[in-house]
């Protein structure tokens, strides 16, 4: 896992908890032991899987063919008691195959509109970057904005509502960039590594341990769609000090301003690293935000939105080395 490594639990019996954050430690827990229950290692991966969820942010999985980034998207939603929908994106595919489509009733000489696989509540977005262009923008909207404008009607999404996406960053026959206005719809980028060696060696022991059952079969639902509502909630009342968000918008500001960046983040980073931030302590146990929360949050939430100047790009300077520089040379809120 490349990101900045989460900031570790604390416990600060010098502070009194303003908020009560026991329902939320035991629903990460939940989800994480739910899941460790097939894939190995990938701790930060989930964790950051998690705070999206509590954060109410969409998640881009990148990694090459291998890695569970299905397989882990899959789990996450087997965690959740919400509508699950999995669409495969191919060259072919059309805004309606997403949306919906309005088909003429014989019965009542009227049109009725039949609703896509979009309609869920977690979306996975299989392989994302193997659709055109004009697939990308049925996405724009219901990214956004949690609802869908067609034939003059808008459907409102059920709350919650969350998109994952993979993508493999190595094979570029039949794929096609994202838009930049898409990538920044995404709260987070996360890549995901080969595992290591002591944690391939397990998945192996595992796997020849399988007396041919499916492995996901024994994962349960930990979580209803009400109680990811009401966490949600919970996570945005985290207190954040003037001192943060001054740091927060310091940072981003910054990546608009870096000789090698070309085009830099937009104030809707600085929401992101916010809320983000704010998932991160409440996952730690903390009711409010420290400097620590912010860093795990930047790289996360800004490697997917600034684009590094073509210059630099040649030269093999990547957007975490210039996001993790511009992370050390701003000065820490005391």
């Amino acid at each position: 896992m490349e990101n900045t490594p989460m900031p570790e639990e604390t416990h600060l019996p010098q502070f009194e908890q303003k908020i009560d954050l026991q329902e939320l430690r035991t629903a990460v827990d939940a989800i994480r032991d739910n899941i460790a229950q097939v894939i190995v290692g990938q701790e930060d991966v989930i964790d950051y899987l998690i705070a999206a969820i509590l954060a109410n942010g969409h998640v881009l999985l990148e990694g090459v063919p291998g890695v569970a980034k299905t397989l882990t998207a899959k789990l996450v939603a087997k965690s959740l008691d919400i509508q699950f929908n999995r669409i495969q994106f191919t060259p072919d595919l059309m805004p309606s195959d997403i949306l919906g489509t309005s088909t003429f009733n014989m019965k009542t000489s009227e049109f009725q509109f039949r609703k896509g696989p979009i309609f869920s509540q977690l979306v996975l977005i299989d392989e994302i970057n193997r659709a055109p262009a004009k697939t990308q923008a049925a996405l724009f909207e219901v990214m956004e904005e949690r609802q869908i404008s067609i034939d003059g009607e808008q459907f409102t999404m059920d709350a919650p509502f969350l998109v994952l996406a993979t993508q493999n960053p190595i094979e570029q026959e039949g794929t096609y960039r994202l838009p930049e206005a898409q990538l920044d719809r995404f709260l987070f980028k996360i890549n995901i590594d080969h595992p290591e060696l002591d944690h391939e060696i397990e998945i192996l022991t595992r796997e020849n341990n399988q007396d041919g059952t499916d492995k996901t079969a024994a994962i349960r639902s930990v979580i209803k769609g009400i109680d990811i509502k009401t966490l949600q909630q919970t996570v945005r009342k985290i207190l954040v000090e003037n001192d943060l968000l001054k740091y927060i918008a310091q940072v981003v500001c910054q990546t608009r301003e870096h000789p090698f960046i070309f085009l830099g983040a937009s104030p809707r980073a600085s929401i992101a690293i916010l809320n983000a931030a704010k998932a991160f302590a409440a996952i730690a146990g903390r009711d409010f935000v420290i400097p620590d929360d912010v860093k795990a949050a930047a790289v996360p939430v800004l490697i997917h939105r600034i684009v590094v100047s073509p210059e630099r790009e040649m030269e093999g300077v990547t957007a975490k080395e210039i996001i993790t520089q511009i992370i050390e040379n701003t000065e820490i809120p005391r």
